[in-house]
């Protein structure tokens, strides 16, 4: 495992580099984000994909969410984008609001969990989209926890859980929110609220025109 420390305002581009290398390999990567510490994978590779479940101890059933670098990415992941998803995306990334929405077939099923939708989000986080632009294709990107445990706002902390699991770590500090993000499904109207984080359900619903 190799532990870098990095600056938040000013990414080491050899230190997101080094991270997004083990990314494409097919390792993980612990990094920070906004909300908690992330658990990265390679979303295209279904070994990397594996290593995460086998990490957190968590069942092949459940999705994993996807995060991204761009907007201009979100065709990476869906061709069926609603007009609620677009609004949502406007108004709240990057930022913590992971978004349900259709997949494409190269999004393997083990990334869903045998369903037809992944969660997106961008990260409200320098570190992290820079990361996610050096990756340059979509990651998996849950809570470097293992399964039922309280997600890490540290590196520390993720370090404590998953161990050996993980190739690279980016430490960048404790993550300023410290709660998963809000998650929405835009496959129905009006959007259904999965799991609430800071964003609330009056601003999901003033966003979308519902309220």
């Amino acid at each position: 495992m190799k532990l870098i420390k990095i600056d938040t305002k000013k990414p080491d581009e050899y230190a997101i580099k080094q991270a997004a290398d083990a990314i494409r390999r097919g390792e993980l990567v612990v990094f920070p984000t906004e909300t908690v510490y992330g658990l990265a994978a390679d979303a295209l590779n279904e070994d990397a994909v594996r290593r995460v479940f086998k990490a957190k101890g968590r069942e092949e059933s459940h999705p994993l969410p996807v995060q991204l670098a761009s907007v201009d990415h979100l065709n990476q992941i869906s061709s069926d984008i609603p007009e609620n998803a677009k609004r949502l995306g406007e108004r709240f990334w990057p930022g913590p609001l992971t978004i349900v929405i259709k997949k494409r077939k190269e999004i393997s099923d083990l990334v869903s969990g045998g369903l037809d939708t992944v969660g997106v989000r961008i990260p409200d986080h320098p570190v992290a989209l820079a990361l996610l632009k050096a990756v340059g294709s979509p990651i998996v990107a849950t809570s470097a926890n293992l399964s039922g445990n309280k997600p890490p706002i540290s590196a520390d902390e993720a370090v404590g859980q998953l161990k050996e699991s993980i190739s690279v770590v980016l430490d960048a500090g404790e993550s300023k929110i410290g709660v998963a993000s809000t998650v929405v499904d835009v496959t129905v109207d009006p959007p259904k609220i999965l799991r609430l984080g800071t964003i609330t359900e009056g601003q999901i619903l003033e966003a979308t025109g519902n309220r």
